[in-house]
C-alpha cells in the first residue's frame, strides 16, 4: 500500500491534466481560485455576415433558461479582447496597442464551469478563476437593483487599468480607455448576435461595490456590464 505522501505526489502530478481535461469540455467542472482553464479555440468564420449582425442587433434584457456553452463563452470573450496576430494585436483596437482593458465573466449557468468569477487571459485564450460562487444577484444589486441582470446565465464585465494608457498619453488616457471599452462592447454585441444570443450594456452601477464583488486589484476599475444569454 502506498504511503500518504506517495498518494499526495501522484495527485499533484495528475492535477494539471485534470485542469486541461475540464477545460476541454470533458464533463468535469473546475473553479478553484487561481486555476487556469483553456477555452475551446475561437471560430474565425461563421454563417452570419457583419451586415446581418448589424441589422439584427438589439439590446436584450430577458433570456431563456438555457445555459451558455463553454465554446460560446470563449467566443464572446475572444470577440472582446482575443489575440488575432502574432504581435499580440487584438480584436478591438487600442491606443498605442497598450491594451488597458481586462475582461471578466461572472458565470452562473455556463456548461463546464462552476459558478464563479473568471478573468480572461487573451494570450492563452483561457480563463483564470478569481472568485468562487454565483455573484450575478450581487452584481444586479450593485447595478441599482436591476434584478433582470441576474437572469442572464453569465455577465461579462469590462474593466480597465487606465495607467497602462496614461504612461504614454497622459490625461487623454481617460478618453482613450472609454473608447476602447466601447469597441470591445460592440464586438460582444455583434458576436452575440452571430451566435443567436443577446446582450445589453449596463453602465449604471456603484463602482466600489462592483469592484469589491469582483475582487478587482488596486488601480483597476469596472467600466460596464454585459449580461448575455439566449433570448
Amino acid at each position: 500500500m502506498r504511503s500518504f505522501r506517495d498518494a499526495i505526489a501522484v495527485f499533484t502530478m495528475w492535477l494539471p491534466l485534470a485542469v486541461l481535461v475540464a477545460s476541454a469540455g470533458g464533463g468535469a467542472e473546475m473553479s478553484a481560485t487561481g486555476a487556469t482553464i483553456v477555452l475551446p479555440p475561437p471560430a474565425r468564420d461563421g454563417g452570419v455576415t457583419v451586415e446581418q449582425a448589424l441589422s439584427a442587433r438589439r439590446s436584450v434584457r430577458a433570456w431563456a433558461k438555457a445555459p451558455l456553452t463553454l465554446a460560446q463563452t470563449g467566443q464572446l470573450l475572444w470577440a472582446a479582447q482575443g489575440v488575432t496576430h502574432s504581435d499580440g494585436l487584438r480584436t478591438a483596437p487600442s491606443a498605442g496597442a497598450l491594451y488597458p482593458l481586462e475582461i471578466y465573466v461572472v458565470a452562473g449557468a455556463v456548461e463546464g464551469l462552476v459558478s464563479g468569477t473568471y478573468r480572461y487571459l487573451p494570450q492563452q485564450h483561457a480563463l483564470q478563476a478569481t472568485g468562487e460562487g454565483d455573484d450575478r444577484a450581487a452584481l444586479a444589486s450593485a447595478a441599482y437593483q436591476q434584478g433582470w441582470l441576474a437572469a442572464a446565465p453569465a455577465i461579462i464585465v469590462i474593466a480597465a487599468v487606465p495607467k497602462r494608457t496614461a504612461r504614454k498619453y497622459g490625461a487623454r488616457a481617460e478618453r482613450y480607455v472609454a473608447i476602447e471599452a466601447g469597441h470591445a462592447a460592440q464586438n460582444v454585441y455583434l458576436q452575440a448576435e452571430a451566435l443567436g444570443l443577446g446582450t445589453t450594456l449596463v453602465g449604471a452601477f456603484a463602482d466600489r461595490q462592483v469592484s469589491s464583488i469582483l475582487g478587482l486589484p488596486k488601480g483597476e476599475r469596472p467600466l460596464c456590464l454585459l449580461p448575455v444569454g439566449k433570448p
